[in-house]
């Protein structure tokens, strides 16, 4: 098989089982939406979920896969007892870490509270340390599956990593209706649920580790230049991971002195907003990685160029288009999906009011998460970090004086989210072309110019359309058919109409579908 074909097939495996997940993941939003509706419960478990969630960005997927995979790349080179030696010492270190920053998690989790949620009463406050003491252990078993998918990832198997998502979404589902009834605060049978997946999420991984001959161990050598060279990649990555989720830290701050529900709203407006980051950006970036490291280490660096650009294309093909939709059917978007049972008509407004200002940069989050793996690649994680500091000042500021300043509340700190991530990716994609002098090229500019003016047209079309369909009047079913009808429309008006114009990603994308030979 072609390289350019495996690409392909690639993208459309972890693009497929990554749309299953967040068709799961918003399953599981409308359970917990039906049932706990947006309240002081759901601020407290919004809160508590993210501390674990942060340090699953640093110490999981966020740092250690990005990390690890350029690592175990050259160690594999050098071959399989190589490579094995590298990764069990890098288990045993990691594995120490986690634990120790677990217990500690358990211990302090009033302080860490704190530092997330000054503004919340005592009720809300006391529920949030509890549920996030029963949820700290999730980091442990998250960070080891990450190594797993960073592991099998490497050697080009993204089947188990891209499908355990799904597990935990099913996992929390079924302890929602299994234990809600059970504890004397139901909203801890969510956080139970979240534990479950969390084991549930490494498991799946261990067969196909087996398979390969790759199932970490410990080791004695804690010594290996693998754990030095590690630490040396991550801990700049983690400065700047720490950087960007700190504007989560900021935005949850800024909202605990907001009315109810706020944090609740910014929750469920990030969650649509990442059902196009986790199908084709976080797909894309999965996938070009290893490759990128691969053509960085060979010193392949007219390819690297090429496949990045043409990544970067794609993704922006798919996302520009889906933040103009999301514009347009934000309100038909969250009456649809999330009200039902205890969430409400003013739950849904205040909703997609953050979907809006989180829309406006979806493109920008979207271009940071290939173009910072980028410079990972090519073993430069100072630069990403000092941008990142940049962009998290810039989300401070815009975040106080839209959100509280001028009390737009939700849509203030989304707005200012989106701000600081145009702003990171810009002078991030300027610093890789300066690198370059390939990237911000003429068939680059052409290609904007052609796809956001229909981009553009497509966003009013479906604006149009949904004006005609009354989107609260309890009809689920009728409402959920209409607005399949209508992406299905917007899709087919924008795909055809840069088909037409002999946009190359219109070709690209069918030849992804369909898994046949794409050639950037």
């Amino acid at each position: 098989m072609s390289t350019d074909k495996k690409i392909a097939k690639n993208w459309g495996l972890v693009g497929l089982l990554t749309f299953i997940s967040r068709l799961i993941g918003y399953l599981r939003d409308v359970v917990v939406a039906y049932f706990f509706g947006a309240s002081y419960q759901t601020d407290a478990f919004y809160v508590a979920f993210r501390i674990p969630n942060l340090l699953r960005r640093l110490f999981a997927e966020g740092s250690i896969t990005v990390a690890f995979v350029p690592i175990f790349t050259e160690y594999l080179n050098e071959g399989y007892e190589e490579a094995k030696k590298a990764l069990n010492s890098i288990f045993t270190v990691l594995f120490f870490v986690i634990c120790i920053v677990s217990v500690l998690g358990i211990i302090f989790s009033p302080l860490i509270v704190k530092l997330f949620a000054y503004g919340f009463d005592e009720k809300t406050f006391n529920l949030a340390v509890e549920l996030n003491r029963i949820m700290f252990p999730y980091i442990v078993f998250i960070s080891l599956a990450a190594l797993s998918m960073g592991i099998l990832n490497t050697l080009k198997h993204f089947f188990a990593p891209a499908f355990s998502p799904v597990l935990f979404n099913v996992a929390i589902i079924v302890s929602i209706a299994a234990l809600y009834n059970v504890f004397d605060t139901p909203i801890k049978a969510l956080a139970v649920g979240v534990l479950i997946g969390g084991v549930i999420q490494l498991a799946i991984n261990i067969p196909f580790l087996l398979k390969h001959n790759f199932l970490f161990s410990v080791s004695r050598n804690l010594r290996h230049p693998a754990v030095k060279g590690l630490i040396i990649l991550v801990t700049p990555q983690l400065f700047g991971l720490a950087v960007y989720n700190f504007n989560i830290l900021v935005n949850t701050q800024y909202a605990s002195f907001m009315p109810d529900g706020t944090i609740t709203y910014l929750y469920f407006s990030e969650r649509l907003i990442e059902f196009p980051l986790g199908v084709i950006a976080v797909s894309i970036a999965t996938v070009m990685l290893p490759k990128l490291s691969a053509e960085a280490a060979n010193k392949n660096f007219d390819v690297f160029r090429k496949d990045y650009l043409f990544s970067l294309q794609m993704m922006l093909y798919i996302l520009i288009p889906s933040l103009m939709g999301l514009i347009a059917l934000r309100v038909p978007l969250c009456t649809v999906l999330f009200q039902r049972g205890e969430f409400s008509d003013a739950a849904v407004l205040n909703t997609a009011q953050a979907v809006l200002g989180y829309a406006i940069g979806l493109w920008a989050i979207g271009g940071l998460r290939i173009t910072v793996p980028a410079f990972y690649a090519l073993k430069d994680t100072k630069t990403p970090v000092m941008i990142a500091f940049i962009a998290f000042i810039v989300n401070i500021i815009f975040g106080y004086v839209l959100g509280i300043y001028f009390s737009m509340h939700q849509l203030g700190l989304a707005i200012a989210s989106s701000i600081s991530a145009t702003i990171n990716f810009i002078l991030l994609f300027y610093i890789l072309n300066s690198r370059t002098k390939k990237l911000f090229t003429k068939p680059f500019i052409n290609f904007l110019t052609r796809i956001i003016p229909v981009a553009f047209l497509m966003g009013i079309t479906t604006w149009f359309l949904a004006r005609y369909i009354q989107w609260n009047d309890n009809e689920s079913l009728t409402n959920f058919a209409a607005l399949a009808g209508i992406i299905m429309v917007s899709f087919v008006i924008y795909f055809g109409i840069t088909k037409l114009m002999k946009v190359r990603e219109a070709d690209h994308l069918i030849n992804i579908l369909r898994r046949k030979d794409i050639n950037p």
